[in-house]
């Protein structure tokens, strides 16, 4: 069996307003993007890249010098997959994360981070992503697969 290429849903044109907001329909309130600095680089049918300047105040000191939390490594790597799932729902359309997984393969320094998601695969009622990131230098920190049910908005 053969998939599809992704397609831009309809929420593809509201991309100016994700970005503005940090959220859907416009919510200009705290939220976790405007709070941690998460700033949206790259959008594209099925695609989202993510950026995230993180500093040593969202880690802790280690012998071999400071690390970004674990935690927050993941939650700019579901940010990057969860605006690639958005790019293909339609305006009657929510998801909510069902799993996530995150492989860590060299701790995450302060500096800037780019976390690139994309849409494997996407059904009537589950999408399927997956997201790596970045450091300045490109090299791979960490990658995270994650599971999206889809469900009416």
């Amino acid at each position: 069996m053969t998939d599809r290429p992704i397609a831009a849903g309809e929420r593809f044109a509201d991309v100016g307003d994700w970005n503005n907001s940090g959220g859907v329909n416009g919510s200009s309130g705290p939220n976790l993007w405007r709070t941690l600095g998460f700033r949206r680089t790259g959008w594209e049918p099925g695609g989202s890249t993510v950026e995230w300047d993180a500093t040593v105040e969202y880690g802790f000191t280690t012998p071999g010098g400071p690390v970004i939390q674990g935690g927050l490594v993941t939650a700019v790597l579901d940010s990057a997959m969860g605006g690639a799932c958005f790019t293909t729902l339609d305006r009657d359309e929510l998801f909510l994360t069902a799993d996530l997984r995150v492989e860590f393969f060299r701790p995450t320094r302060p500096g800037t981070l780019r976390a690139v998601g994309t849409v494997l695969r996407r059904t009537r009622k589950v999408v399927f992503c997956a997201a790596e990131l970045y450091d300045a230098a490109g090299t791979t920190l960490a990658a995270s697969r994650c599971t999206q049910v889809l469900m009416p908005a």
